[in-house]
């Protein structure tokens, strides 16, 4: 892991199109900003295991057979 210190109002840069600026500290609280096109997702890392673990619970449930899935749409 990369570690880098940085003041409020500096900022590092991932690659080319993501930004990280860190807008304020306030006690043990940093407020950060991304700069990064629409088409990455991000998310606060509590936020992630959530999602995480929510597709991992979906994935274990039986899914329908193709047969199943022609009877819900009527079509035989």
């Amino acid at each position: 892991m990369l570690i880098l210190t940085r003041k409020s109002g500096e900022s590092i840069t991932i690659g080319d199109d993501v930004k990280v600026t860190v807008v304020e500290v306030k006690g043990k609280q940093v407020r950060i900003g991304i700069d990064a096109p629409r088409s990455y997702t991000i998310h606060r890392e509590e936020v992630y295991i959530s999602i995480q673990e929510e597709n991992r619970r979906a994935a274990k449930e039986s899914p329908l057979s193709l047969a199943g899935l022609k009877h819900l749409f009527g079509k035989h």
